[in-house]
């Protein structure tokens, strides 16, 4: 049996699609089934039960033994919450519960952990380890990200395998529930249709231009696709980027979204929020040696083809993958 978390969420449940895609049904599905948002993302999906999040650790401590892999990537997401205690609860102290049960049973552990660590890029984008101790975070959740991964690469005792996968700027179907938290190419195609253009955060910064703030942005089925080739070689454990390596701006991420709506770009500028201004990140970029060293060949979509392909797909007609 393989575990999703998050299982319901955008990249969990695109995660559920994947390996359905290649064979797996037997398939347990943990998150939070109370609420309906998500519950779409999970039509006509293949798997064996679904578990409640709180109900996780005693079944994981009835059932680790049956267990191949955990993927673990439910977290609380919103970069914009300001509650340590809620993260401290959900993406520090909760993942520390599956990591022991992944090291009392050997259960391999994929889990998400996140670019927000990296904090406004002052040590560079780069997955090494001894930079982990120096990262700074801009929020609370991107502190939380990497109070993990420090904990982690201090544990003597660890799962047979495992992977920290700090995703960048993932964007593709699934989506549709995560609003604020929504990718801005989900937002440009909203915003385009309810008014014809699309607002773009103006620059508070001199060094860069309105709409030239850059970001890597990953589509979500090279996520997954990345996640089920470290399940499969397992490689040696470790902190792995999954970005592209190449940064893009947002304005041609909102005028490739004109495009695959065959429109004409028409962008402005707003000024960015107040309550995220201080902690923007205006360019990331992932340094993605260490996965292709570890033998990961294949191409990465590139943001033209991505966005694309989700555009005319899936955001289109509202569709699910």
């Amino acid at each position: 049996m393989i575990v999703i978390t998050g299982a319901a969420g955008f990249i969990g449940s695109c995660l559920v699609q994947y390996l359905n895609e290649q064979g797996f049904e037997q398939l347990i599905l943990v998150d939070e089934f109370n609420t309906t948002d998500k519950s779409p993302n999970l039509t006509n999906k293949r798997f064996l039960e679904k578990i409640d999040r709180d109900q996780f650790q005693d079944w994981l401590s009835a059932n680790g033994r049956e267990l191949e892999i955990i993927f673990h990537i439910g977290a609380r997401t919103d970069t914009t919450e300001q509650s340590e205690a809620i993260f401290d609860r959900l993406n520090l102290h909760y993942t520390q519960m599956i990591w022991e049960h992944c090291t009392t049973y050997s259960i391999p552990l994929i889990y998400a952990s996140s670019a927000a660590t990296y904090g406004s890029g002052e040590q560079g984008y780069d997955d090494r380890h001894d930079v982990v101790e120096k990262l700074q975070p801009l929020n609370p959740y991107g502190r939380s990200k990497n109070d993990f991964d420090k904990w982690a690469l201090q544990q003597e005792k660890h799962p047979p395998f495992w992977a920290g996968l700090k995703f960048f700027n993932v964007y593709g179907p699934n989506e549709y529930h995560k609003g604020r938290m929504a990718s801005v190419i989900f937002h440009t195609l909203r915003q385009i249709r309810a008014s014809g253009q699309m607002r773009l955060f103006r620059s508070h910064r001199p060094d860069y231009a309105d709409g030239q703030q850059s970001r890597d942005f990953i589509y979500v089925k090279d996520v997954v696709k990345v996640c089920y080739w470290l399940y499969r070689h397992q490689p040696a454990s470790g902190l792995y980027n999954l970005g592209t390596g190449q940064a893009r701006s947002f304005w041609d991420l909102a005028t490739l979204t004109f495009r695959a709506m065959d429109l004409e770009p028409d962008i402005t500028f707003i000024d960015t929020p107040i309550d995220i201004r201080d902690t923007y990140q205006y360019f990331t970029e992932a340094n993605m040696s260490k996965l292709r060293a570890a033998g990961y060949g294949d191409d990465f979509y590139s943001l033209e083809e991505g966005i694309d392909e989700y555009v005319r797909n899936y955001l289109s007609t509202d569709q699910i993958w």
